[in-house]
């Protein structure tokens, strides 16, 4: 069963929620059959071919990118072959491109949207680019949505609740390192322990402007990981409040991440609006046995993190009750450790890569003709 993914990144050269995502499923589905490529653009321009672990990744190079939508001519010159050596077409959305690529492409294979938000911010574009997205999903087979919540609050989806199907965001523990002893420790003596930690590309949806604020005039202390557009603002934001118990450290390797999560004492996920969807940081610190803290913004990061239960969830863009939500874990480390085994129960239950993987290997399976048709 050959699946070709479609979408706008990819590792390495991109590293966020969805890129990992498509790693996870392409690795979870290869034990039922699938073997998977990856269709993706380069911004910096490195087309062709790349084998990794979990796929063959085939590169374009970006030609434009407009309202964060990379386009690419070689990408459209060679979609309609890349489909035709697949039985499965899985896009993932949001991508306007994938959307043109697929209407012009001709595909007669069997397609999959995994919707992973709605678009938000790009209001005035976003009215233009509609009915291209609408004549978009009405064509594909099946549309996955990645939790419950979005599906039920997201106003495109509900045109198409027929040929809906909810397959939460999966993560296979096996896929990432152990946290070491030798690199904790480094890390101990570099940033401490028992702080605050976020994990993901520095976006300005992800709230962090809302983190940094509520944590001004305290001692609590945050790590946050990754880099992106709004990183800048963010670190000025940060020396302007004096904020010295903030750190800043970059990218880091899945190793480091894994390292950092064992130390921290709670995961923060302070995103503010619904371009947060699911929230991958979210099962991984789970899958650690963090308890997280999170906002109530009407999709998948309430469908993750369940409050009082796996941690706490505050209402968005609200400094003072994010701070009171760190201030009770930083307060009692015994509950803090109670509500992190209750995320990680969580994980086990509902976030393991194999079910994620069996789901999709179905689904694919269901929408493969039936032989002699």
């Amino acid at each position: 069963m050959r699946v070709l993914h479609v979408y706008k990144n990819y590792l390495p050269e991109s590293q966020g929620g969805v890129e990992e995502t498509v790693r996870q499923i392409c690795r979870t589905t290869r034990a039922y059959g699938a073997t998977n490529r990856v269709l993706t653009l380069s911004v910096e321009g490195a087309e062709g071919t790349l084998a990794r672990e979990e796929a063959e990744v085939i590169r374009y190079r970006q030609d434009l990118e407009l309202a964060s939508c990379g386009f690419s001519l070689s990408a459209l010159a060679h979609f309609r072959r890349q489909a035709r050596q697949a039985d499965i077409v899985h896009y993932h959305f949001p991508w306007p491109f994938a959307d043109l690529m697929h209407l012009l492409g001709g595909v007669q294979v069997p397609t999959v949207v995994t919707y992973h938000s709605d678009i938000v911010r790009q209001r005035i574009l976003g009215r233009l680019y509609r009915p291209v997205m609408h004549r978009f999903l009405a064509q594909v087979s099946s549309i996955v949505a990645t939790s419950p919540n979005y599906f039920a609050t997201s106003e495109p989806l509900s045109h198409y609740a027929e040929k809906v199907e909810v397959i939460p965001i999966g993560l296979d523990e096996g896929s990432y390192p152990p946290p070491d002893e030798a690199r904790k420790a480094e890390l101990r003596e570099a940033v401490g322990e028992g702080f605050f930690l976020f994990v993901g590309v520095l976006r300005y949806y992800k709230g962090l402007h809302i983190l940094l604020e509520a944590v001004a005039g305290t001692s609590l202390p945050v790590v946050i990981v990754g880099s992106g557009p709004v990183e800048g603002e963010l670190q000025s934001q940060a020396r302007r409040l004096g904020l010295t118990q903030v750190q800043f450290l970059g990218e880091v390797t899945n190793a480091e991440k894994m390292a950092l999560m064992a130390l921290a004492r709670a995961v923060v996920f302070p995103s503010y609006l619904r371009s947060e969807a699911f929230g991958v940081t979210l099962v991984e610190g789970a899958m650690q046995g963090r308890p997280l803290i999170s906002t109530e913004i009407g999709t998948g990061t309430t469908f993750v993190n369940q409050d009082e239960a796996t941690g706490l969830v505050v209402p968005p863009a609200d400094p003072r009750r994010l701070r009171e939500a760190m201030e009770r874990l930083a307060a009692d480390p015994a509950w803090a450790e109670a509500l992190g085994q209750g995320a990680r129960a969580r994980y086990e239950q509902r976030f393991g890569g194999d079910l994620m993987g069996r789901h999709y290997a179905e689904l694919y399976r269901r929408l493969q003709p039936a032989p002699g048709a």
